[in-house]
């Protein structure tokens, strides 16, 4: 048998790719939207994607399965949870009729070449989710290496259940998928502790709260050492446990349960978005067209297309993109010529694919000079900031989370994640200075751009909370 963990750290996202060397048969299991990656891979060791499966209807990044599908790989997901958690596109070929497809039901169990692999239902995080159990018949094996864990069971952390209400918008959901959630982790105790634990996420991931930075971990490790299963021992107390200190998801999200349900857009590829002159991307209107400049915030703040949102690459750029971006604007980029491949991947993946064109980030003198509209963001520092709320009185926007704002804040600021803001945008007021900050400024300059591309005026707070704080400015909060 053959394994290999494909990591995404932008969303921290693990899929995996199993083969077996005496078939060259392989399958992949929870992809992403660019699967020449898994492809390539199979390639290099000989063997042929002939499958792909999911654990879950994914709410963090598009799936790839339709996309394999369309290649000839049979598809196994879920047929648990009710009408509501049913996929929709399986019969839904680009060239008609249905794909190759298996629906799987607790207990289900399939081959790929010599290897098994069994379904569990671990509903909680969600209420369709599946856990495969992969036994390597092939090798003489007889019982299971590991588990592809999904969103259910992480390295220290359990799949949130609050992302139905939270993200999705279904109220009253979030306490009782914590109720099913404690019971899935009730069968989880009479797994074997050898047992390998190869879960979707790492540290960094929106879908739990406390997730480790090991890519893999045992059943039995998890179970002497993982805070989630150790509140496990009542059923009212883990509950509680679960639903506490959750971050707030981000906005795509909701996009993301809806696309992978119905059937995302089959792209055939990465696209491939064309290279602009000054001339043309200067007549690019910021209000109309969403301008993505993923040049650092110093060159951005001192220059920029007015409209544009700044947006670095970075581990958080598909996140910031996804909720910041609407999945139906066309997207044009600012950005490295070597980087071109790289965004526009991060892009598809959380859904963000209607792609017009680039230039590179070195060119924007030269689209100043082509007549475009060209903007600055303001910045002051913690004493020019002091002076700014005595004299201008503007609104204090915190983009922090909610946890961070609890621990600590500026008097009579608003706390608003950076990842929800777009969705909150008409709580921020267009007649009213306003005076945005993070912890440290990285997610504020991101929110800076949001706000001024909606029409808000904005100044940015350099350093951040932890500037305000080191200053002993006074603090609200404990």
């Amino acid at each position: 048998m053959l394994f290999r963990a494909i990591y995404d750290p932008s969303l921290a996202q693990a899929a995996y790719l199993i083969g077996c060397q005496r078939t060259g048969e392989a399958i992949v299991v929870d992809p992403e939207r660019d699967v020449d990656r898994y492809e390539r891979l199979a390639a290099s060791e000989g063997l042929r994607i002939t499958a792909v499966a999911e654990t879950h209807i994914h709410a963090d990044f598009v799936s790839g399965s339709r996309e394999l599908a369309e290649k000839g790989a049979k598809v196994f997901v879920s047929d648990e949870g009710d009408a509501d958690w049913k996929y929709q596109w399986l019969d839904r070929r680009s060239t008609g009729g249905a794909y190759d497809h298996q629906l799987l039901k607790d207990g289900d169990t399939f081959m790929v070449g010599h290897i098994e692999f069994r379904a569990v239902h671990t509903p909680g995080h969600t209420p369709e989710h599946l856990c495969f159990m992969v036994t390597d018949r092939g090798g003489g094996a007889d019982e299971p290496m590991g588990v592809i864990t999904g969103d259910f069971l992480f390295v220290g952390d359990l799949g949130r259940p609050d992302l139905l209400e939270s993200a999705a918008g279904m109220a009253g959901k979030a306490d009782p998928s914590a109720h099913r959630l404690w019971h899935s982790v009730k069968r989880l105790m009479s797994w074997p502790d050898f047992m390998q634990v190869w879960p979707a996420h790492g540290a960094g991931s929106a879908c739990g709260k406390a997730l480790g930075a090991v890519p893999q971990t045992t059943v039995g490790y998890e179970r002497r050492f993982n805070p989630a299963l150790q509140a496990a021992r009542t059923e009212e107390g883990f509950v509680d446990f679960i639903l506490a200190d959750q971050p707030e998801p981000p906005l795509y999200f909701a996009n993301m349960k809806r696309d992978n349900k119905v059937g995302p857009r089959v792209l055939g590829g990465v696209p491939a978005p064309r290279e602009m002159t000054p001339e043309a991307f200067a007549g690019l209107d910021g209000r109309v067209t969403a301008i993505v400049d993923t040049r650092p915030w110093k060159a951005f703040r001192q220059g920029h297309v007015a409209g544009s949102l700044s947006l670095p690459l970075g581990r958080s750029f598909s996140q910031d993109a996804g909720s910041m971006v609407t999945d139906g604007e066309t997207i044009h980029l600012v950005v490295e010529p070597s980087h071109v491949d790289e965004t526009v991947r991060e892009l598809i993946r959380v859904g963000l694919d209607r792609l017009g064109g680039w230039i590179a980030s070195d060119r924007m003198e030269a689209v100043a000079k082509a007549g475009a509209t060209m903007a600055t963001v303001p910045q002051v520092g913690v004493e020019e900031a002091r002076v700014m709320l005595e004299t201008q009185r503007p609104l204090v926007l915190d983009v922090r989370r909610a946890t961070e704002f609890a621990a600590g804040h500026i008097a009579g600021a608003v706390n608003i994640a950076h990842t929800r803001l777009l969705a909150r945008i008409q709580e921020v007021p267009v007649d009213r200075p306003i005076l945005v900050h993070c912890q440290l400024g990285g997610r504020s300059a991101k929110a800076a751009s949001l706000l001024r591309r909606h029409g808000r005026t904005v100044t940015d707070m350099a350093g951040g909370f932890a500037a305000w704080r080191a200053a002993r400015e006074p603090i609200a909060g404990p």
